[in-house]
């Protein structure tokens, strides 16, 4: 067999080769992020941790190989798979090496992670624009003083033990209306939203001593429609009334217990932020709002998407009011 095409077959495959894996302190924080992402490219693993990027693959190899991490078998569909960083998540191994530390996680939490982690348990691609977005964020907080990023963990550790104790504590239930313009017709629904993605911003006051929070919700809009005809469906209408109404209600404060939430939004073409600004606009009469949050970012291509902490410190576009920076307190 060709030394190349072994290559390739062992990148697709486990193999098993006996060598004896000591995890590092490096190998538990590469494990602790894989919990809190549930897939992170090896260029994203390696902004995370540092030193020499081949050893590191070298060691990513080491650890899929022997069963403590995985490399989903999804990405390998991608036309550009043979090019890509390879994508890992956590497998059995890691996540007994990081109980037997004592890291074990809440029972609450231990489901979530077999579901998924959040929303990312859903169509690969999707799921991969999740946590590109969410740890891009992360980077750019690490490399900001005075700003801690808040973990979906963390939050969920303060939250309300009804909510904690929930089947899924992410489902935030919420009663929506809306009256269709071009049929005059009034739509009432009961349902649940499930973010993406959540997490929080700590931002350190040095004049005053005190500390500003901010919370998030993600919202990764790929290919779902903008417009819809009921409140049934999933559609960015049925997000935007769900997310106004938790605002106006305050249901982040009652379900999960934050003191406030916006909502990010990421979407693959600027013609598409386009049409879902407008949408807001409409909604609100062209008042605009200063909740929903918006950027375009690349996705599975021909190239994969590097890291990209710019997020954090780049302006996020809103509809009717001036851009907004999250890295500002």
């Amino acid at each position: 067999m060709p030394h190349d095409a072994l290559n390739r077959r062992l990148r697709y495959h486990r193999k098993r080769t006996g060598k004896r894996i000591a995890p590092t302190e490096r190998d538990t924080t590469i494990f602790a992020l894989l919990r809190r992402y549930r897939y992170l490219r090896s260029t994203f693993i390696h902004a995370f941790v540092g030193g020499c990027e081949k050893r590191l693959i070298e060691r990513l190899g080491d650890l899929f190989h022997e069963g403590y991490l995985n490399r989903p078998p999804q990405q390998w569909q991608a036309f550009n798979a043979r090019y890509a960083p390879a994508v890992y998540e956590l497998d059995a191994l890691g996540e007994a090496f990081l109980r037997e530390r004592g890291e074990e996680e809440p029972a609450y939490a231990v489901d979530l992670v077999a579901k998924g982690r959040m929303g990312a348990n859903r169509q690969f691609a999707h799921a991969l624009m999740i946590c590109d977005t969410l740890s891009s964020i992360e980077l750019g907080v690490r490399q900001t003083r005075g700003v801690r990023f808040i973990s979906w963990q963390e939050i969920l550790a303060r939250a309300p033990e009804s909510t904690r104790a929930a089947p899924n504590p992410f489902a935030i239930p919420v009663s929506i209306s809306y009256t269709f313009p071009h049929t005059g017709t009034t739509r009432t629904s009961t349902t649940t939203l499930i973010p993406d993605g959540l997490f929080g911003l700590a931002y350190a006051q040095p004049d005053s001593g005190r500390t500003l929070y901010r919370f998030f919700a993600l919202e990764a809009e790929r290919t779902n429609r903008v417009h819809c005809s009921n409140l049934e469906q999933t559609s960015w209408l049925r997000k935007v009334l769900a997310y106004r109404e938790i605002t106006a209600q305050r249901i982040y404060h009652s379900h999960l217990g934050l003191p406030n939430l916006m909502v990010l939004v990421v979407t693959p073409t600027d013609a598409r932020i386009e049409t879902m600004t407008k949408l807001i606009m409409d909604i609100t009469e062209d008042r605009g709002s200063t909740q929903f949050l918006l950027r375009s970012i690349p996705v599975l291509g021909f190239k994969a998407p590097p890291p990209t902490p710019e997020l954090f410190v780049s302006p996020w576009r809103r509809a009717g009011h001036p851009a907004f920076e999250i890295a500002r307190a």
